[in-house]
């Protein structure tokens, strides 16, 4: 600031206020530019957060086990107080034992056939002595031998019978032949077993149906994409009495698990539709009631979930999507996802740092450790467990977060982390309440990942019509699936049934299939 000698004051004590105004200007304008700087440092590190994280995301390690590092962090998360350390050092820091892999013999069930490989006569003399040699044993090894597919065409003969008498006198004459054989699709080409084929193809292996019609071309036959197309929804309305029936099944559990992943639709209104999921029990054989539902939507509303629960008051496990919370149902939230939350943050900390983020996932690690434990228990005796072994360290996780909330800056990736799971926490905690809860929804995610996985391969449903049909199919394939059964089996048995007796579906219900 240039000022003029003639235009300052002569007296002492006006110069000396306009230098302190002059020193007070001065201070102001270095506070607010300190102010910005400070604003643009961490407008910068959030960024740099964001990049780093999506760096990990991209190149970096993909299991949440064992969290990613990158070079750039920030050094206030990474302070550690007293009890922070204390809860640290009580971390089990255990190795597990590697176990060496060991080849599994091949299926005894297999037919086999035995190739003898034998040395020339001339050989079966000692090299020595020359004296015959005798067969002391034999070293066997086995290998696979895979045989493709084959088609056959069914050719349906039905004899036709006459009276000649009354040919001869003039009588109209009357014919009879033995009724058509019942069919899923009738006056098609189409068995059971090759709608089965089809089906299992696209919703279990994810064989979109134009690759399908390329391999049915290799094998000498034509059959185009639109008309395996129309048998899916003629397949899919046909099953679908036996989809609802799971349905009401799925209602009755007293807990659920629910998800939704986006699906395109060509010729649906919105841009982007959703496939909603959900089931019940586990992913595995077990004595529990698994059944997996899938339900399309052209929306995300909580509508789509009000209507398809139907009133449902049971527990139902769920992310933290809010349009779950509009529906009747006892939400419980998923550790999964506050944990996953922690994981981006540990992402973005220093290779080999201990910081706070840390303090957390060793009490989330508790936690699934005392699950690991309890999951071949009863839901009493997981009750009690829990109870009195998980229920402190869920209250010490809960005390953390509140201390640390007002801590971290809440626009960082850990912030964030904070402010999700104090926002879910008291949904989370509620599986506590009931030894048949789970811990998180890991549940719904495996169930709906067939689909995603599939979803890369076909890429979009043509129409509305198509995709509920796909949500019909999908969800016989994922139910058999998580009941042990082969899905070609059991499709073509529920397509043969449901034609032949439509009313009668308990015997089709997956725990009710006998196995062979």
């Amino acid at each position: 600031m240039k000022f003029n000698a003639k235009s300052l004051p002569n007296d002492p004590e006006q110069l000396k206020q306009m230098l302190l105004e002059l020193q007070q200007r001065m201070d102001e304008e270095l506070a607010q530019k300190d102010n910005e700087l400070v604003e643009k440092d961490v407008a910068y590190q959030l960024l740099l957060e964001r990049y780093n994280l999506k760096l990990a995301n991209e190149y970096g390690k993909k299991s949440e086990r064992m969290p990613g590092a990158d070079e750039v962090f920030n050094e206030v998360e990474l302070v550690l107080d007293e009890h922070d350390k204390k809860l640290l050092a009580k971390a089990n820091t255990d190795a597990p034992t590697k176990i060496k892999p060991k080849r599994k013999p091949l299926p005894a069930a297999l037919p086999r056939k035995e190739i003898v490989v034998d040395i020339d006569e001339s050989d079966k003399v000692c090299d020595c002595c020359q004296s015959p040699l005798h067969k002391m044993g034999e070293s066997c090894s086995e290998a696979l031998e895979f045989v493709p597919a084959h088609i056959k065409v069914i050719k349906t003969i039905r004899p036709k019978y006459t009276c000649r008498l009354c040919e001869r006198n003039g009588i109209k004459n009357v014919v009879k032949t033995a009724s058509m054989p019942v069919t899923p699709i009738p006056k098609s080409i189409a068995t059971p077993s090759l709608l089965s084929q089809i089906i299992s193809c696209k919703y279990q292996f994810g064989l979109p149906l134009n690759r399908q019609e390329t391999m049915f071309s290799d094998i000498g036959l034509e059959l185009s994409r639109q008309t395996m197309s129309s048998w899916m929804l003629r397949s899919a309305q046909l099953l679908e009495p036996l989809y609802n029936y799971l349905k009401q099944i799925l209602l009755a559990e007293p807990a659920i698990f629910a998800d939704e992943t986006p699906l395109k639709v060509i010729k649906a209104e919105k841009a982007t539709s959703y496939m909603w999921v959900y089931c019940c029990g586990s992913d595995r054989p077990s004595e529990k009631t698994n059944i997996v539902l899938y339900d399309y939507h052209n929306s995300r509303a909580a509508q789509c979930a009000i209507d398809f629960l139907d009133g449902y008051q049971g527990y139902m496990h769920v992310d933290g999507y809010k349009a779950y919370g509009l529906t009747e149902a006892k939400l419980v939230a998923c550790l999964a996802h506050i944990r996953r939350k922690f994981v981006d943050a540990k992402k973005i900390h220093a290779k080999a740092k201990t910081g706070k983020v840390d303090v957390v996932l060793n009490l989330i690690g508790k936690l699934y450790g005392i699950e690991q434990r309890i999951k071949e228990k009863s839901s009493e005796d997981k009750f009690d467990i829990r109870q009195s072994h998980a229920k402190p360290i869920v209250k010490e996780l809960h005390h953390w977060l509140i201390n640390h909330k007002d801590k971290i800056p809440p626009k960082s990736k850990l912030g964030e982390a904070v402010s999700y799971s104090l926002n879910q926490f008291d949904k989370f905690q509620r599986y506590l309440e009931d030894g048949r809860l789970s811990i998180d929804n890991n549940r719904a995610e495996r169930a709906i990942k067939p689909f995603v996985i599939g979803r890369k391969a076909w890429l979009f449903s043509n129409t509305c019509n198509g995709a509920h049909a796909s949500a019909i199919l999908y969800s016989l394939v994922e139910t058999a699936k998580a009941n042990g059964l082969v899905v070609h089996d059991y499709i073509s048995r529920c397509l043969q049934h449901v034609a032949e007796q439509p009313n009668n579906l308990e015997s089709l219900l997956p725990w009710n299939i006998e196995r062979g």
